[in-house]
């Protein structure tokens, strides 16, 4: 009977977990070990997911990382494709156990917790897609994406992060993120962190995008102010 008793409260917690869905973003604010308030901010998207650390005040990049990911019960399992930090973690899976319910999550053991911040939606974009062409005078310059350099940009439904690194030298050439807005045809970035100019942070920048066979063209202005049409493929 106690076996029976224990098998079906296993049953139900794992039901429970999987009821339940990582899709979407999630924060946690924290203090450094110099006093520093830090925000860091997951995004989860079909496969793919990302996480970043920075200044809360300043928005000063710490760090990234992130790849693909599953669930079978209550462990995940990653796959990372790029760590700033760690470059040597590239390529290595690591499982850990996990817990979630409607507005928190975390992983088992620490003493971290991420509150939800969106489950995806109301964003038309979210989702992992990665830069596959742009449009040049007036010319489509499309490229492999198969290859081991990517740009990649995932989206919740409110939160957006881009990271560019090569899966082969496990190089991290950079990366931004923050809030995102899309509204009749019309995509605008609020940018809380970039790694290569902390100046750029709290600035807006606005694009024209649509949907077009399966993908994303954005053109606008870039944040250096030059004029750019690029797109993006959605990442199986």
């Amino acid at each position: 009977m106690k076996k029976i008793t224990v098998l079906l409260i296993c049953a139900f917690l794992s039901v429970g977990l999987n009821a339940q869905s990582f899709i979407g973003a999630w924060e946690s604010y924290h203090t450094s070990e110099n006093g520093d308030n830090l925000k860091s901010v997951v995004i989860f998207g079909d496969g793919y997911q990302v996480i970043a650390t920075y200044d809360l005040k300043t928005g000063q990049f710490i760090r990234t990382e992130g790849g693909t990911w599953k669930l079978a019960g209550d462990t995940m399992t990653e796959t990372v494709e790029f760590d700033s930090k760690y470059p040597e973690h590239v390529g290595k899976e690591v499982s850990f156990k996990v817990f979630i319910n409607d507005s928190i999550m975390g992983i088992v053991g620490r003493d971290r917790e991420y509150k939800r911040i969106d489950n995806g939606e109301p964003g038309k974009l979210h989702g992992a897609w990665l830069f596959s062409g742009r449009v040049k005078d007036g010319k489509t310059q499309m490229r492999d994406t198969s290859g081991p350099r990517k740009t990649m940009k995932i989206l919740s439904g409110t939160r957006f992060q881009w990271i560019a690194y090569n899966t082969e030298t496990k190089q991290f050439m950079g990366t931004g993120g923050g809030t995102y807005t899309t509204t009749n045809g019309e995509y605008t970035e609020n940018i809380e962190f970039f790694s290569r100019d902390d100046s750029r942070v709290g600035a807006s920048l606005k694009f024209d995008y649509s949907l077009a066979d399966g993908n994303w063209h954005h053109s606008g202005r870039s944040s250096k102010g030059e004029p750019i049409h690029e797109i993006w493929s959605k990442r199986e």
